[in-house]
């Protein structure tokens, strides 16, 4: 449950991050386009949410920063 603040707002952001998913289209394949197949609209944000709160908490705790591989860098 954690810090109301800070959950309300990821909770805000995937919420947009869906509408426009929603009006551009998901990715092919990704497990957007697959959560807005099979779950309620309302459902997603909060799994959103608490997807990126996990990968945030996993960053912390490791001390690694979650830069992109050298090959993939510009």
């Amino acid at each position: 449950m954690g810090e109301r603040t800070l959950r309300r707002l990821l909770i805000i952001g995937r919420i947009a991050v869906i509408k426009q998913a929603a009006s551009r289209g998901a990715p092919t394949g990704s497990w957007l386009e697959q959560m807005l197949a099979r779950e309620p609209r309302m459902v997603l944000p909060v799994a959103l949410a608490n997807k990126m709160a996990r990968i945030v908490w996993a960053l912390l705790v490791q001390q690694e920063s979650s830069n992109a591989p050298a090959g993939v860098r510009a």
